[in-house]
């Protein structure tokens, strides 16, 4: 008996880490980091083989560092167990995953707007604007970190910034549906990889970010656990997204998912069509 307890003594005053006493939260932490680093360096590299006047990847590696970020500051939360440190990464981490959230918000946005609004996406897009989309985003998670920082770690301007997104991600999955319902000089391929990417971005953020909301309104320590790893998980749901947007590579598990899916309409449209519209979609698809 004396045995027993001291055993149970010992395991509740392990430290995993930054993750005192939570081994399913270290176990995990070690699995997605081990897993993500490497996967996440491979899809930048790859990145680099696109041309360099297309805009899409501009934002896709700008969610991948936000990846990479979190990835690193993974790491160090298993490899240490410093207070001061922890804290520090923390920020790190959470910087990054806002970061992320960003650019999903921004990659939705103009998926719809090279659907929705074909002519006035093409004369607008250039690598230009999207690097200065992209410094503002970065400048503006920066900002609100330090402002919910002064604030004492405010739960409301964090939960606000974690359910803005929901109602954008639904409008622009409507919009593209609608547009593209519409549209006849996009193939059937290209409409079914338009929607699997806003749907994927609708369910990760659905199954990973949205549980965080939970998590600040609840004193239970399994809500805690659980919603940490969701979000560790996190990037290995976006270089999921970036395998659906890569050309090529997500066409047959689209096929598969896909072709019994979706509407009539999208597959008597655009078999026979070339695609010569002007700011058509598929002139901003990664790999073309």
């Amino acid at each position: 008996m004396e045995n027993q307890t001291s055993s149970n003594s010992f395991h509740q005053n392990i430290t995993y880490g930054c993750n005192e006493g939570e081994y399913a939260i270290y176990v995990s932490s070690l699995f997605f980091a081990g897993v993500g680093l490497p996967l996440a360096l491979v899809a930048i590299i790859a990145l680099r083989s696109v041309r360099a006047d297309h805009v899409a990847p501009v934002y896709v590696i700008n969610l991948l560092i936000s990846d990479l970020l979190q990835l690193c500051c993974t790491v160090v939360f298993v490899a240490t167990n410093q207070t001061k440190i922890c804290k520090y990464f923390y920020h790190i981490f959470n910087y990054g995953l806002m970061v992320s959230i960003c650019f999903m918000v921004i990659i939705s946005l103009e998926r719809y707007l090279s659907v929705a609004w074909p002519l006035w996406y093409r004369l607008r897009r250039n690598i230009r604007t999207s690097v200065k989309i992209c410094i503002v985003a970065w400048i503006l998670c920066l900002s609100l970190l330090i402002i919910n920082d002064l604030m004492g770690e405010s739960k409301i301007l964090m939960a606000g910034f974690l359910i803005l997104p929901v109602p954008l991600f639904i409008f622009f999955l409507w919009g593209t549906v609608k547009a593209l319902n519409r549209a006849r000089s996009v193939q059937t391929d290209e409409k079914r990889r338009i929607i699997a990417v806003l749907v994927l971005v609708l369910i990760i953020y659905t199954l990973l970010f949205l549980p965080d909301i939970i998590f600040l309104s609840s004193n239970n320590k399994k809500v805690h656990v659980t919603a940490y790893i969701f979000l560790r998980f996190s990037p290995l749901a976006d270089l999921v997204l970036y395998i659906f947007m890569r050309k090529g590579i997500g066409d047959k598990i689209l096929d598969y998912l896909c072709g019994k899916m979706m509407p009539d309409s999208f597959n008597q449209s655009g078999q026979n069509s070339t695609m010569i519209e002007l700011g058509s979609p598929v002139e901003t698809w990664i790999g073309d």
